[in-house]
């Protein structure tokens, strides 16, 4: 069975994952992570992506951003792809594939799961026991959204400023909200949406959804969705 295209619309939150070949790992040490960094700092920025969060794990990353046109998010990825096994090959001295296969996402409703979204990406690293705390960990945008450091490649989205009035009230919002994590059903929801393709959201967001792309958005009927967060509650 031929493979569906992947689920793109400009305008829309897109929740990424990106694996090594057979779970091997991508990154050796901070140096391949900030080169990693700054070739998707590059891309999106040339390919007009706004990065939203991210987290670099050993063996795969996790992205979380919106594209101003329908090629921004594959274009993107192409490029850091196949600019960072180049990198990596020649620095590492080895040759051959580095990624397993293409990478994998999906569509997230923002005012449902894009808030659930940055807290399982900020979590990734505490759930596979990398790191005590969000905070411990300094290869995620956790310490941006947290007030801990200025990260450049990031560009907050609009219900992340609605957390607060100020940068204060908003850092705490958004630490409450890691501080809370999230359920199994929550994290499931985020874990398969993007590794099979399938929209997340309500069902009145599946059919806007589906106007703007001739690729079905899900697998069947939208049931109803396990539950999101809200900017006002304080939630891998």
């Amino acid at each position: 069975m031929a493979r569906l295209p992947r689920l793109t619309v400009p305008g829309y939150p897109h929740h990424i994952i990106l694996r090594g070949n057979n779970r091997q790992t991508i990154f050796h040490d901070d140096e391949d992570r900030r080169t990693l960094l700054g070739l998707l700092d590059e891309s999106a920025r040339k390919n007009k992506v706004a990065l939203h969060s991210y987290v670099l794990m050993s063996n795969h990353l996790h992205l979380l951003a919106t594209p101003e046109t329908q090629t921004g998010v594959p274009t993107m990825m192409q490029a850091v792809g196949r600019r960072y096994v180049q990198y990596f090959n020649k620095r590492h001295q080895r040759s051959g594939t580095l990624w397993e296969g293409r990478y994998r996402s999906t569509l997230v409703q923002t005012e449902r799961y894009l808030l659930a979204c940055m807290v399982y990406v900020d979590l990734n690293p505490v759930r596979a026991r990398m790191a005590l705390k969000a905070e411990d960990y300094p290869w995620s945008s956790y310490g941006h959204y947290a007030g801990l450091r200025q990260d450049p490649i990031l560009t907050p989205h609009a219900l992340y400023w609605q957390l607060g009035n100020t940068p204060f009230a908003r850092e705490a919002s958004y630490s409450a909200l890691v501080a809370q994590g999230l359920s199994r059903d929550q994290q499931k929801a985020l874990t398969e949406s993007a590794l099979k393709g399938w929209a997340l959201g309500e069902p009145d967001f599946v059919a806007v959804l589906q106007q703007h792309t001739k690729r079905r958005a899900i697998r069947s009927h939208a049931g109803r969705p396990v539950g999101g967060l809200k900017s006002s509650s304080t939630d891998s």
